[in-house]
């Protein structure tokens, strides 16, 4: 069975339960009459077949763009919503009364239930793609440079990505015998002038042209003639680095395919939006862990009764210094003793990060390890100083001054959670790590913000690069 095809059932089984739940719920509390139920009825149906035609007509399946990126969660939530919306529209229109159930109910749990679906539908899948199913076999073009970065790319994400590179292509007479990307070694099967026949003998079905190569538009024209009588399926790579999906359009002028990029906005109604999600979520989310919270500093007290909490001042948006709180997990003379350990540095360029670091006490290494230490950041999101997802929040003396990828980092504030977080952490090297920062950035959404936090629901559950 397609993944596809899987996830039309499940999206089915949600709008039916969705739908169901809402109409019970209106039944018990709206106090909807006997006469009046069947018609209720009746429109509840009519939206779970209107919900289940949205999410087909807004492509939120489609296998371009599922188990991968958060093109997927935007797209089901604004078919879910122009559902319900046209709902209410339809309803004023023709002066009828709905009950609020619809949408006190029926339009928040429809959001989360499939937001948690697709997420562990995103799960089933990495797991059966690291086992070598559901994955697309691509050779990828271009000149070496270029291969190796999309090799490298692919490589850092196993499980995530569709693609299971099984050969390089490279210029007429280039020498190398091979390319590697993030440990991934990659044979060279052929050159650019022979792309078809390569790709049938290896049994691809995809082909990535990384990059510019000799002949520019030409040789992509003249490929995807060649690649028309197959079932290949042509992927073009471009030079734009940090550039999401939603940032780039495309807009044909006479022939001329000009691809638009639209520039960053580090302001505006899109903001407001990001800050009362983070309120509201913060307030509950305290409210909840209350009890949790209260164990863990009894549990820091009694281990060597010094202080629960440990604040150090950290770099927010613009570069205002604040203080950030968390639950303290070292000894006392913890920063006394730093500087013995400098030399077995293990983190990313800047950040000092040990592995096994001797000063971290027993009750630190499970805080750390499951990131509780990190609970009282809620507060620091309260104040206004940080937002729930976001860039990594530095120490001031550890930010490198003069690089202009890295300042650009404080354009957002810092965030309790992000890319960094969910995608390896500590495990990360540099570049990586501030790469990730900057792209989240510059192409940030609400549904983007919502995706990574139910990654990092998970993330809790099975961490990696946490210590």
């Amino acid at each position: 069975m397609s993944y596809s095809r899987r996830l039309l059932y499940f999206d089915a089984a949600v709008v039916v339960f969705v739908t169901g739940v809402t109409f019970a719920v209106m039944v018990a509390f709206d106090r909807i009459d006997e006469q009046s139920a069947p018609a209720y009825a009746l429109l509840s149906a009519a939206i779970a077949v209107c919900w289940m035609l949205a999410l087909s007509l807004s492509r939120s399946r489609d296998f371009r763009l599922v188990g991968v990126g958060f093109d997927e969660y935007r797209r089901a939530f604004i078919a879910t919503c122009v559902v319900y919306g046209a709902t209410a529209v339809g309803a004023a229109l023709a002066q009828l009364i709905v009950p609020r159930s619809y949408f006190v109910v029926g339009l928040p749990l429809g959001i989360l239930a499939l937001i948690i679906e697709r997420n562990l539908n995103r799960m089933w899948l990495a797991k059966r793609r690291q086992k070598g199913l559901y994955l697309t076999k691509v050779v990828v073009v271009g000149e070496p440079n270029d291969v190796q970065y999309v090799i490298d790319q692919i490589s850092r994400r196993p499980g995530r990505v569709e693609y299971d590179i099984v050969g390089a292509v490279l210029p007429v007479g280039d020498a190398s015998t091979s390319v590697t990307g993030h440990g991934n070694t990659v044979p060279v099967i052929g050159f650019a002038n022979a792309v078809p026949s390569v790709i049938a003998r290896v049994g691809a079905t995809a082909v990535i042209v990384a990059g510019r190569l000799d002949g520019g538009s030409a040789f992509v024209r003249e490929l995807g003639w060649q690649l028309e009588t197959t079932s290949t399926e042509l992927v073009l790579a471009p030079g734009l680095t940090n550039v999401a999906g939603p940032r780039i359009h495309w807009r044909p002028v006479d022939g001329l395919p000009l691809m638009h990029v639209e520039m960053p906005h580090y302001n505006g109604l899109k903001h407001v939006a990001k800050r009362a999600m983070d309120v509201v979520l913060a307030s509950l989310a305290l409210l909840v862990i209350a009890p949790v919270l209260a164990v863990i500093a009894l549990l820091i007290k009694h281990g060597d009764h010094g202080p629960v909490f440990f604040t150090q001042k950290r770099m927010g948006r613009g570069g205002v210094p604040f203080t950030m709180i968390k639950f303290r997990t070292m000894c006392l003379d913890a920063e006394a003793k730093k500087a013995e350990l400098e030399h077995l540095n293990e983190g990313a360029g800047a950040m000092f990060k040990l592995a096994h670091d001797p000063r971290i006490t027993t009750v630190g290494h499970r805080l750390r390890h499951y990131s509780l230490d990190e609970l009282p950041q809620f507060i620091n999101v309260l104040r206004g100083d940080m937002s729930l997802v976001g860039p990594r929040p530095w120490p001031e003396k550890d930010i490198p001054t003069g690089d202009r990828m890295v300042i650009r980092r404080l354009y957002s504030k810092p965030g309790i959670t992000g890319l960094w977080q969910t995608a390896g952490r500590s495990d990360l090297d540099w570049e990586e790590s501030v790469r990730l920062d900057l792209f989240y950035v510059e192409n940030w959404s609400i549904t983007g913000d919502v995706a990574l936090l139910c990654r990092t629901a998970k993330q809790l559950l099975h961490p990696s690069g946490a210590y």
